[in-house]
């Protein structure tokens, strides 16, 4: 999804480095969760948690 949005738009809305966004994302990696919000968070995305049981 980040690569369909551009990734040097994803790096000026987060303040990363477009290098350190393609390690950052990369399989295998392992990015802070600060890091993913912000990635979350450029491409208008975002982290809903909902009970197990209702």
């Amino acid at each position: 999804m980040a690569k369909a949005i551009g990734m040097s738009k994803i790096a000026e809305e987060t303040g990363m480095s477009r290098p350190s966004l393609y390690k950052a994302l990369s399989t295998g990696s392992k990015p802070q969760f600060e890091t993913i919000m912000k990635v979350l968070k450029a491409v208008g995305g975002q982290i809903r948690i909902n009970p197990l049981y209702t």
